[in-house]
């Protein structure tokens, strides 16, 4: 059975990632992209679905885990009665190929380890042909099956049932590299690595991004760690930011609420595009832009809410029958059925994170500012259309507030870039547009004996997407409307301290069961306690929910308080790109130097 999931660490090399569990089994691996399909795929079932183990073969007395600082290269710290080992697991980054290595460093003593290495192919429907190939001076495993292969080097590995299984022995001083690399089965395998070379590169090349960020005083560590997933999940070559690395991690154990976490959410990119550009990371804005431009190329009336890493348009949501699903939460989906769906919300979020490129420095190209009045001519087109809402309803579609907002701040940041950047553009049109949706919003998406703006028209309910209110300048933190709203979601939303998304036993979403609270939207709450001087409040709730975060710093989807364990996929975009707007609210209320600093450089880029 996979562990808990706040029991996995990331490694990665900006095309893919693994997910290597605490007792130094890789259970979840996808190449060479993180929509591939998988080669280890213990993480939705057990080992029979793929893993690769690397662990002391003695009993453990103690173990810990850590990243070499600003990077994504994973030490666990080994101890058993003998001795001590290091076991660095890390993917080389920039050298265009899918490596994972895991380099075993004797440090006291002598430990006596084990290797248990089960690959299989295409989500474990493919076991594959092993062979030995061995090569001048080493070791070689060849496992190939249809159009996958990889090459396996390192301590020599002997048959065992369906599994390969090596033991060997790490003294003092020594160390014993494992390497695999997957290639594309009709080619030759190719040539080992220098690893000394790669760790040395590989950190450098994080270490060096990271250098660039500016973080707040308070919650340092953690917008740091956050920064650095956001980055890792951001495929290098074409810019596409991935929602999590993995697919059907639970919402509720044992439930069938399990999505394909994949693909790149225009909404998600976005919020995280905003969050990297606030932060000093504006080559990420050049990229993305590059891939929205890709992405969106063609008819308007064409454009999705998500696509593939490389701007792929079809993510037909199908059920894999060989995996049964993590700790028995079935199905298991390989691509996501929201693709289809319309949700008008995006169209403000992408608009407001390109506005904020802008703003920043970021160069508006022509073709770059074509795409946003192609977007605002269909908003134009299309913005009395009911749609399914930012939480990808699958129920009737509605007039959801949010959505509406949203639409509203597309128009608002086409007349800013009109009127304050010189960009051509029918401002006064969009003017009146945004004048009527927000004369709509008042009378139909207010409720004056609730007090609050409702989840949709006419619903009498709540939603915790009704915090992003002010994030878009709807209106401010410390309005009565927005005071009364935020009354009313914690009123109906509060579980155990912590934000649901909405009322799932409402019905709204035409799904069975419910989830747990959804981590993004507490910290959202965080923000709005700390731009309404409810500072106190933003603290404690904020230090509570850093505290969810696992021992490497990372944050899932949802969290169960009961269970006290992470839920849903991991690690999530959404929640650390969440958790940095809510340690810089924290960080301009209490009015530090880093708020003041980041101020001031907005303030001359614009």
């Amino acid at each position: 059975m996979a562990l808990n999931i706040e029991d996995y660490g990331l490694i990665g090399d900006c095309h893919t990632g693994a997910l290597v569990g605490i007792d130094g089994s890789i259970d979840w691996l996808c190449v060479p992209r993180f929509d591939s399909a998988s080669m280890f795929g213990a993480l939705l079932g057990d080992e029979d679905h793929g893993r690769w183990l690397v662990a002391p073969a003695d009993a453990v007395v103690s173990l810990s885990r850590e990243y070499i600082e600003d990077t994504f290269i994973l030490v666990t710290h080994w101890v058993t009665e003998t001795g001590r080992v290091d076991v660095i697991d890390f993917m080389p980054t920039d050298n265009h190929r899918a490596d994972v290595v895991r380099r075993i460093t004797g440090v006291e003593g002598s430990v006596a380890m084990k290797q248990e290495l089960r690959v299989r192919f295409d989500y474990a429907a493919a076991m594959p042909w092993m062979r030995q190939s061995p090569e001048a001076g080493g070791n070689a495993l060849l496992a190939i099956a249809g159009p996958d292969a990889a090459v396996i080097r390192g301590p020599e590995l002997k048959a065992n049932g369906e599994a390969h299984v090596s033991e060997f022995t790490v003294r003092s001083g020594e160390d014993v590299d494992i390497v695999l690399t997957w290639f594309p089965s009709h080619r030759d395998a190719p040539n080992e690595i220098d690893v000394d070379r790669c760790l040395k590169d590989t950190t450098a090349w994080w270490q060096d991004w990271a250098a660039n960020g500016q973080t707040p005083e308070r919650y340092a560590k953690e917008v740091h760690r956050s920064l650095l997933v956001l980055r890792a999940l951001t495929h290098e070559e074409t810019g596409g930011i991935v929602a999590a690395a993995t697919t059907s991690l639970p919402e509720e154990f044992g439930g069938s609420r399990n999505w394909d976490y994949r693909y790149v959410w225009l909404r998600d990119a976005s919020l995280t595009l905003w969050v990297l550009i606030n932060h000093g990371f504006a080559d990420e804005a050049t990229a993305w832009k590059g891939w929205l431009l890709r992405a969106l190329a063609g008819d308007p009336n064409d454009v999705q809410i998500m696509y593939g890493l490389a701007g792929e348009r079809r993510l037909t949501e199908w059920e894999l029958p060989s995996l049964p699903g993590y700790q028995d939460a079935s199905p298991v989906r390989v691509g996501n059925g929201a693709f289809v769906q319309y949700q008008g919300d995006m169209f403000g979020e992408v608009m407001v994170a390109l506005s904020k490129a802008r703003v920043s420095g970021v160069q508006e190209t022509p073709l770059s500012w074509a795409l946003q009045r192609a977007l605002l001519q269909f908003v134009e087109d299309n913005w009395r259309r009911p749609d399914n809402g930012i939480w990808e309803i699958r129920g009737p579609k509605r007039h959801f507030t949010h959505s509406r907002v949203m639409l509203w701040a597309a128009f608002d940041c086409g007349i800013s870039a009109v009127r304050d950047f010189g960009l051509d553009g029918p401002a006064d049109r969009w003017e009146l547009l945004r004048d009527q949706l927000a004369a709509e919003i008042e009378s139909k998406g207010w409720d004056s004996t609730l007090g609050s703006y409702t989840q949709f028209y006419g619903s009498g309910t709540v939603d915790a997407s009704l915090l992003q209110l002010t994030q878009v300048g709807y209106l401010s933190a410390d309005d009565p409307r927005m005071l009364g709203t935020v009354k009313a979601i914690e009123a109906n939303l509060l579980r155990d301290g912590l934000l649901m998304r909405y009322l799932t036993e409402s019905g709204v979403d035409g799904l069975p069961g419910g989830e747990h609270p959804f981590l993004a939207c507490s910290f959202w709450l965080v923000e709005q306690y700390a731009r309404t001087a409810r500072t106190d409040d933003a603290i404690a709730l904020m230090d509570r929910l850093v505290g969810f975060s696992n021992d490497l710093g990372l944050l899932s989807e949802e969290y169960d308080v009961v269970g006290k364990r992470q839920a849903g996929n991991t690690p999530q975009a959404l929640s650390h790109l969440a958790l940095v707007r809510a340690a810089d609210a924290i960080d301009d209320a209490l009015g530090s130097k880093s708020s003041k600093s980041r101020r001031k450089t907005a303030k001359a880029k614009a």
